[in-house]
């Protein structure tokens, strides 16, 4: 049970926080248990398989294949950062977390979700080349070259997340120790400072715009660029086929951006008329549903991945 205390009473770094889960749906616990329960084992289930698949196979060492195993372990991490957590709370009720994990958690969240959009980004400019330039595609796009890139925007990342819990850290007192929320977010830990949080705001909105928007207006334009070399085959069938093969990317990325997105403006613009458990709802829906679909997106509309993956349960079945 939480402890009521007083409007003025302040806290002075405290140990430990307590996530409340998702506030005015304690009667719904069950449903979504069976909502999210589901969802994280299919991420389990499904990443770890495609994991296993491009890692076994010798024959999809390639860029495209390396940036889909990239994709699928930011999509195993982000989705343990939150999820058993999560049902934790929505099987025993509010939980403590310790004051170190949670910015901890705060820091994965934020990085993992930033490494999603940025390898979705990725996977668009390697789309991009591979239609618009496929006799030079070898040349331009290499596993050194996929390595490089990973590399870099890891290191990014991480210098531009790190000062989301600094900035929290940097606090010394706290108006509550109750959290919201399911999982230490950012601004869910902001609410609770005493003090002035402008600088944490003004942060937040502009890495937001500043790592979020640049990969969307990048996508964008990859996906212009893939247009315009659609249209300038000369036959529909070609067209199609070329097309065809950015369909699971697409997918991919309105499974993201679209719940990501929404949530964002209601936490932004809609905070007096979206009522809070509905914003915290979207939040965990927008980092569970990616990690759980893009497996099975992916399991099914990439030629080679679906092959195998038919190969290899038949070869276990002719074994019994």
């Amino acid at each position: 049970m939480v402890e009521t205390l007083p409007s003025n009473a302040t806290f002075l770094h405290p140990a430990f926080f307590i996530l409340a889960g998702i506030p005015g749906l304690a009667g719904a616990q069950a449903w979504l248990m069976l909502m999210f329960g589901p969802m994280y084992l299919l991420a389990l289930l499904g990443n770890g398989i495609l994991l296993t698949v491009v890692r076994i196979d010798s024959t999809l060492h390639q860029p495209m294949f390396l940036l889909l195993a990239t994709l699928a372990a930011t999509d195993l991490g982000l989705a343990t950062s939150i999820a058993p957590g999560l049902l934790a709370v929505l099987c025993l009720g509010p939980r403590p977390i310790p004051y170190a994990t949670c910015l901890v958690q705060m820091f994965f969240v934020h990085a993992l979700t930033a490494m999603e959009s940025g390898v979705l980004l990725a996977m668009a400019c390697d789309r991009a080349v591979a239609v618009g330039r496929p006799l030079h595609y070898p040349v331009i796009v290499t596993k050194a070259r996929v390595g490089y890139a990973a590399l870099a925007l890891v290191l990014k990342i991480v210098a531009v997340i790190v000062p989301f819990p600094l900035l929290v850290a940097r606090f010394e007192h706290f108006c509550a120790k109750t959290i919201r929320h399911a999982y230490c977010a950012h601004m869910a830990v902001v609410e609770l400072v005493v003090g002035n949080t402008r600088a944490n705001n003004l942060y937040g909105l502009a890495l937001s715009l500043a790592v979020s928007g640049v990969d969307i207006v990048g996508i964008a334009g990859s996906y212009g660029l893939i247009t315009h070399a659609v249209l300038r085959l000369p036959t529909r069938e070609a067209r199609a086929k070329a097309f065809g093969t950015c369909t699971s990317h697409i997918c991919v990325i309105l499974a993201f951006y679209v719940p990501g997105l929404f949530s964002y403006l209601t936490h932004r613009f809609g905070r007096h008329t979206v009522p809070k458990p509905v914003h915290v709802l979207l939040s965990n829906i927008y980092l569970l549903l990616p990690p759980a679909l893009n497996p099975l997106i992916y399991g099914v509309r990439t030629k080679q991945i679906r092959e195998r993956l038919l190969q290899m349960f038949t070869l276990r079945k002719s074994e019994f």
